[in-house]
């Protein structure tokens, strides 16, 4: 599975842009706040129909334009599926050869997967275990169609439950039933991460041995409900008893307390919370490492080979660590790299590439100006 074209019309600071890339190496090379981190959002963007940096759609289309367009041409087992997302100021529309989906989440499980790479993924470790959620709900999504529907049940539930904490006489009956919705989504969450978490640790480790000869790297999942196992029973009846243990509790806080809202991850070297201890190298290959450690999951369970999106990559690591990457981008993975130097980038990687140069959202590539 690779991307072969893509176009935009109003993505950001692109007017209108057509881009055939190959099914290897793709580098985008240009100076700063020319486009090259917009180009590899957009490809983000046709995967998950939602962008890697703003929750805000709006924020995708050019200033001064009513709407934006992203559409890419993915082959797979030499079969072409158009894929197209348009944003306006009050929707957004999917459609999978011309098909308008209506449901995001079919959308998102498609054949076009992604996972991306940017400075900004500090923030993973860095931020919020918001950050950490968000990340784990984001790479859940695009492997299980059923996962996003959860969680997004989940949290129309929670919503709701949360409200029903503000009224001056909560309904008994009504809201036992949304606590009881509310448990089952849960459960089916804290499974899938769980499962998920394990997945990473079988590869990230390796992964994070190989760039820094550390072997003690892993993610550890925190509830914020101590559990012994991950049994559907048990992790009912646990929340069951913590919701009526608390109830007072949560009546007083006017919110819900407990469940997958409040979960935490934890990025653990030796032992200890990277976040506190590590430093920001050692953040930088934690994230590098998870990510790639994705690559296999989602061969397992997805039945194919995502596309990697590098931004800027090269410029964090030295030349033992850029080796040790470059030999991840030797299977069978389509990979766009974004880079302000090609001297970043070793000259056996150049010579496998397809290379293009950017500048004011314009873009030709490399043979066409040296």
């Amino acid at each position: 599975m690779y991307l072969k074209k893509l176009n935009l019309k109003n993505f950001r600071n692109y007017d209108n842009l057509d881009i055939k890339l190959n099914k290897n190496i793709n580098i985008i090379y240009g100076n700063n706040a020319q486009g090259k981190t917009n180009l590899l959002e957009s490809i983000y963007v046709l995967s998950m129909a939602r962008s890697h940096q703003f929750s805000i759609d709006n924020n995708l289309i050019k200033y001064g334009k009513e709407k934006c367009k992203v559409k890419g041409i993915v082959e797979d087992n030499k079969i072409n599926t158009t894929l197209e997302i348009s944003f306006s100021d009050k929707n957004k529309n999917l459609k999978i050869d011309n098909n308008e989906i209506k449901k995001v989440g079919n959308y998102i499980t498609s054949m076009f997967s992604t996972i991306i790479f940017y400075p900004e993924d500090l923030e993973i470790i860095k931020g919020s275990p918001q950050e950490r959620r968000n990340f784990i709900n984001l790479e859940l999504s695009q492997i299980s169609n059923n996962y996003y529907k959860i969680l997004t049940e989940y949290n129309k539930l929670l919503k709701i439950r949360n409200n029903l904490f503000k009224k001056s006489k909560i309904d008994e009956a009504y809201f036992n039933i949304i606590t009881k919705s509310l448990i089952e989504k849960a459960v089916i969450i804290y499974k899938m991460r769980y499962k998920f978490i394990n997945e990473i640790n079988q590869e990230c480790g390796k992964i994070f041995y190989s760039f820094t000869k550390n072997k003690n790297f892993k993610l550890k999942y925190e509830p914020n409900i101590e559990f012994d196992n991950f049994e559907t029973e048990y992790l009912k009846n646990k929340l069951i008893d913590k919701f009526n243990k608390n109830y007072e509790k949560e009546i007083k806080a006017l919110t819900t307390l407990y469940g997958p809202h409040r979960d935490e991850v934890i990025f653990l070297l030796d032992n200890k919370n990277i976040k506190e201890f590590g430093s920001q190298g050692q953040q930088r290959v934690a994230i590098l490492s998870v990510k790639l450690s994705e690559i296999n999951i989602f061969r397992k369970y997805k039945k194919v080979n995502p596309i990697l999106l590098l931004d800027d990559v090269f410029s964090e690591l030295d030349d033992i660590k850029k080796n040790n990457l470059i030999k991840y981008l030797k299977n069978d993975n389509q990979v766009v790299i974004t880079t302000t130097d090609l001297k970043r980038i070793n000259k056996k990687t150049l010579g496998q590439a397809s290379v293009f140069k950017i500048k004011e959202g314009k873009i030709i590539r490399m043979e066409e100006f040296e």
